[in-house]
C-alpha cells in the first residue's frame, strides 16, 4: 500500500499564458501544451486529491495513520485524468489518540508487526516531494487539496505539518476542492459512492475505508466532473480573456499568505 507508482508526467512544455481562443482546441494549437493549459486550468493552483485515515474526528489529539495522494493529470486537449497514486501508512504519533469505533470502520490495527508504517514527518515529506514534483511540470506555483469533505483532510494534514515541524509545505494551507459540495451540484449526490455509481464509475463498498481506494475513487470524480463542466469553463475563460484578466498575473501571486511560503 506504500510506495510511488508512474510520477514522471507529461512534458515540462510551458504555455504562453496569452489569451486566444476558448480552451477547448486542437492539440495542434499554440496553447495545447498541458502545462500551460493546467496552470491556466486552476489559476496556477494544482488540484491533488488527498484522503487520510485516522484514529478519530480531532485532528489535535486523533492518529493520523494513512495518507493517500493522488496527482490530477491533463492531456493536450485540456481533459483532466487521475494519475500517480503516492500512499504511506503512518505510525501515531506519541500520546495520540485511537478511538476504537474509528478503527472498526477503517480496519486499521496500528501495532501490527507487519504494518510498514512511518513517522509522520517522513511519510508528510514523501509525499510532498512527489507534489514538488508535478507543481514543476505543470509549472503551477501552489498545490491545492481535492478531497470528499475536504476540510476533514485538510485539517488532518494541517495538524500533521504542525507536529512534524515541516516546513516546505506545496499545498495551499486553507483553501480545498470538496467534492462533495462538487458532486451535489453537478450530480445531485454528496455521498462519495453514490456520487460514483451515478457518474457511471464502479464502486466497491468492500475496498471502501482505505486511503488508496477513496483517494482514486475521488479523484476520479474530480476529474469526471471538471470534464463535464467543460463548456462552461470555455466560456468563462473567453469572458476573462475579454476583460483582460488571463494577460495578468493571478492575484494570490502578489498577495499570498505568508505561511504560503515554500
Amino acid at each position: 500500500m506504500s510506495g510511488t507508482v508512474d510520477v514522471n508526467g507529461p512534458s515540462n512544455a510551458r504555455g504562453s499564458g496569452e489569451c486566444s481562443a476558448p480552451v477547448e482546441r486542437s492539440a495542434a494549437s499554440a496553447f495545447a501544451a498541458p502545462a500551460g493549459l493546467m496552470a491556466r486550468r486552476f489559476r496556477g493552483f494544482l488540484p491533488v486529491v488527498i484522503d487520510v485515515e485516522t484514529g478519530g474526528f480531532n485532528a489535535a489529539t486523533d492518529a493520523l495513520l494513512e495518507i493517500a495522494a493522488v496527482l490530477i493529470d491533463m492531456d493536450a486537449g485540456g481533459e483532466l485524468k487521475r494519475g500517480a497514486t503516492v500512499s504511506y501508512h503512518v505510525q501515531p504519533f506519541p500520546g495520540a489518540r485511537l478511538d476504537p469505533a474509528a478503527l472498526t470502520v477503517n480496519g486499521i490495527d496500528p501495532f501490527h508487526p507487519l504494518r510498514p508504517a512511518l513517522p509522520e514527518r517522513d511519510a508528510l515529506q514523501r509525499v510532498f516531494r512527489e507534489v514538488r514534483h508535478a507543481l514543476r511540470t505543470y509549472d503551477c506555483r501552489r498545490a491545492i487539496l481535492v478531497g470528499h469533505n475536504a476540510a476533514f483532510d485538510l485539517t488532518f494534514l494541517n495538524a500533521a505539518i504542525a507536529r512534524a515541524e515541516v516546513k516546505r509545505n506545496p499545498f495551499h494551507p486553507f483553501s480545498c476542492f470538496d467534492t462533495a459540495t462538487l458532486a451535489g451540484a453537478a450530480l445531485g449526490q454528496t455521498v462519495l459512492a453514490k456520487a460514483v455509481t451515478v457518474a457511471g464509475m464502479p464502486w466497491d463498498a468492500s475496498s471502501a475505508h482505505s486511503a488508496v481506494y477513496d483517494a482514486e475513487r475521488t479523484a476520479d470524480l474530480f476529474c469526471h466532473v471538471c470534464n463535464v463542466m467543460r463548456a462552461s469553463y470555455a466560456r468563462a475563460e473567453e469572458r476573462a480573456c475579454a476583460l483582460g484578466w488571463l494577460a495578468a498575473p493571478p492575484v494570490e501571486a502578489i498577495t499570498d499568505d505568508p505561511r504560503m511560503a515554500t
